[in-house]
């Protein structure tokens, strides 16, 4: 089964699933990234996705990598251009990669177009289809784990016509439930990998957490009640989303990607969906007194970003995804 597309305007068709490169330059070597994109391509994906400061953990060594090798892959495996869906992003505000344009302060036309200019040279490409501002990104995260999207700008989004790039479907990978083995998972697992080095993806996904840990174990039990792998159960739940066009995920193995793949031939019963949906406000109900369970709980165990971070930005007609 080849991986569904999304039309999203007459001229532009999308797969369905887009792989992620953040890891290509510093988790995958050369070799190891374009086997990975050999198989995504093979399956039915068009649509990949880079940043001008990937691979994570950013470094000034690695700067830009990703890009690079996603431009020599197209490059020599004579792919035509029009055959792909090219994404990358400009880096915001930051203070911290200075090796980045001195680390920029604004994200203002000098910024964007020098970060433009220098990506297309990456890559070797003519132009982009799709250049994106990486943060802030308050809202286009969306997984089982994170759903403020559906509270914050789902009908906005439904009635501007725009549709939802989600990233981070498995949540970091904590939704596969390889971090909760007894070993704490596998060693190159990124969250162990880069413990202490990745201090955004760490502070969004705290294993510590007990709302997370709760959260997911209840998501686990779900999909060993319905005899359906983790993963499976996490992609097919974002792709249900009737806003979702596509969603960004990250493989660092063929094992990875196929089971990533696998969750596009998943079609979730509304026994299942009941269950996702009984159990979301579990987590939340276990460590909320009697008064606060009373208050919505969005269907999100983030509930200190929600609400404020929704009022913020849809008071500010943000609504770009």
């Amino acid at each position: 089964m080849s991986v569904p597309l999304f039309n999203l305007t007459p001229n532009l068709t999308v797969s369905r699933l887009c792989l992620g490169t953040m890891t290509f330059g510093e988790q995958n070597s050369l070799p190891q990234s374009f086997r990975l994109l050999d198989e995504a391509f093979h399956a039915g994906i068009n649509f990949f996705d880079s940043a001008e400061m990937y691979p994570v953990p950013q470094r000034a060594e690695t700067r830009g990598r990703s890009e690079e090798y996603l431009g020599r892959w197209i490059r020599e495996r004579k792919i035509p251009r029009n055959r792909v869906v090219i994404a990358t992003k400009v880096t915001g505000p930051s203070g911290q990669m200075v090796w980045i344009r001195g680390g920029p302060k604004c994200l203002d036309a000098k910024n964007i177009t020098e970060a433009i200019d220098n990506s297309l040279q990456r890559m070797q490409m003519d132009y982009i289809d799709l250049y994106q501002i990486h943060w802030p990104d308050r809202f286009n995260s969306y997984s089982l784990l994170c759903r403020t999207f559906d509270s914050g700008l789902a009908e906005c989004c439904h009635h501007e016509g725009i549709s939802l790039l989600a990233y981070s479907p498995l949540a970091m990978g904590i939704l596969s439930g390889k971090y909760f083995a007894p070993n704490g998972g596998p060693a190159n697992g990124r969250l162990n990998l880069f413990k202490g080095r990745y201090s955004e993806g760490e502070s969004r996904y705290n294993l510590s957490n007990n709302m997370i840990k709760a959260a997911t174990m209840e998501y686990l039990d779900i999909a060993k009640k319905h005899g359906l792998h983790p993963v499976s159960l996490a992609i097919a739940f974002v792709l249900r989303h009737p806003l979702v066009a596509s969603t960004i995920f990250g493989a660092t193995s063929s094992w990875q990607l196929q089971e990533t793949l696998n969750g596009c031939k998943i079609q979730l019963t509304p026994e299942i969906i009941e269950d996702i949906n009984k159990d979301a406000h579990a987590p939340v109900d276990a460590v909320l007194d009697d008064e606060h369970k009373q208050l919505p709980a969005c269907c999100c165990i983030f509930l200190n970003y929600c609400c404020v971070e929704c009022c913020i930005y849809l008071g500010s007609n943000l609504i770009q995804i």
